[in-house]
């Protein structure tokens, strides 16, 4: 595996959004685009979204609290247990369970709180972050202070990061370990052997583990992936130093809702709530009522999944095996090798110039390692969202101007 990576402030706070906009922005398409960039999902919003609202809109007029309504908590608590197959009362619904303005803000001011809380005593606190990563994942570190360790999350390793291969002194000034399944952008799943391994590394060193689990619901062959806590929920100390984020933005097609939750280690939980009450912006009641219902239904996700499945089909039937293609097991992005065809930004322009298909560049959602190379700059991200027609129109013209 390559060494570690370290990055500062620049490279945390670079959108890759922005970098594209930049690349792509002295260029007229020669056909009318399509954006299959931001993973930002186009399915219909629930049916029950805007009863729910119309009928909690005077809660609009009064500041919602920090920690939520017992509500939502509780309904949060019920649905953890039954997805992940987790004991009954196993989630503290009072003190284990915060609603989130979506998840990115929770993944951002967690690593504050990590660091707030922290023991160690090295001068140089670190947190680690897989490779590619989320940009919220470094915003945090480096608001925090900490230095961002990039772990690659590449193929030799299943495209998740080999946290066996870290060195001890590393993980002793380790603050934080933000671990994403499904993995954005690669689709890989954590089993039972790679969650219980980033547990025990993160309890043995003194740090918290942070798992993203926001594509949970997106995944093929009715095979949900393993979650985080019932992987936890097997060992002694249960949740103790972990926290699992996850949202409606992916499960419930409501992205602009903003609304997520943070669960897991009570005390954390009830710990960060005092900060958050100072600085986080609360989550309206409202939004907090659809929450509710969309957590109370799961007719929306199964159709949700379907119209995936379609397009990952699609995506089989007319890419076949070009760039090393393989249907990921969750999430609903392509993650293609284009290194033959001179990586992913030079890709990106070419189909951006010859098809109108606005993809964005691997190496933009990635970070250089020790030897300056960015293990991102040979893949292509395309997000799946589109419409199932404007998906393979976009996907054939893909395949006949790369060929």
């Amino acid at each position: 595996m390559t060494a570690p990576s370290s990055t500062g402030p620049d490279a945390a706070f670079a959108s890759p959004f922005q970098r594209l906009a930049d690349l792509l922005a002295p260029y007229t398409p020669a056909r009318a685009p399509i954006n299959l960039t931001v993973g930002e999902p186009r399915h219909p919003v629930p049916a029950f979204v805007g009863p729910v609202l119309a009928r909690e809109i005077d809660g609009f007029g009064r500041y919602p609290a920090i920690k939520g309504t017992e509500a939502f908590r509780r309904t949060v608590a019920d649905w953890l247990e039954r997805r992940f197959g987790l004991a009954t009362g196993a989630v503290d619904a009072e003190r284990g369970v915060l609603p989130l303005n979506g998840s990115r803000e929770g993944l951002f001011y967690a690593a504050l709180e990590a660091r707030r809380r922290w023991k160690g005593t090295a001068d140089r606190p670190a947190i680690l972050l897989p490779n590619p990563f989320y940009q919220a994942y470094a915003a945090g570190a480096a608001a925090a202070g900490c230095e961002v360790v990039m772990v690659d999350a590449g193929p030799e390793t299943g495209f998740l990061p080999d946290l066996a291969s870290l060195p001890e002194e590393l993980l002793a000034r380790t603050v934080a370990l933000y671990y994403a399944s499904p993995a954005n952008p690669q689709g890989a799943v954590a089993g039972r052997a790679e969650w219980l391994a980033a547990i025990e590394t993160a309890r043995r060193h003194g740090f918290m583990l942070f798992a993203d689990e926001c594509y949970s619901e997106i995944y093929r062959d009715g095979r949900p992936p393993l979650g985080v806590l019932a992987v936890a929920e097997t060992t002694p100390e249960r949740f103790s130093g972990l926290v699992t984020f996850n949202s409606l933005s992916k499960r419930s097609n409501l992205p602009g809702l903003r609304c997520g939750f943070a669960a897991g280690d009570p005390d954390f939980l009830s710990r960060w709530v005092a900060f958050r009450n100072m600085a986080a912006p609360q989550v309206p009641g409202p939004v907090q009522a659809v929450a509710v219902a969309a957590y109370s239904d799961e007719a929306h996700v199964a159709e949700n999944r379907r119209l995936y499945d379609a397009k990952f089909a699609a995506a089989e039937r007319i890419l076949g095996r070009r760039w090393g293609y393989a249907t990921p097991p969750g999430g609903f992005f392509l993650w293609l090798d284009v290194a033959a065809l001179g990586g992913g930004e030079a890709v990106a322009l070419r189909l951006w110039r010859e098809a109108g298909v606005r993809t964005i560049p691997g190496g933009y959602l990635a970070g250089p390692g020790r030897d300056g190379a960015n293990p991102g700059d040979r893949w292509l991200r395309i997000a799946m969202v589109e419409s199932l027609a404007l998906t393979e129109e976009a996907l054939v013209r893909i395949v006949d101007t790369l060929g």
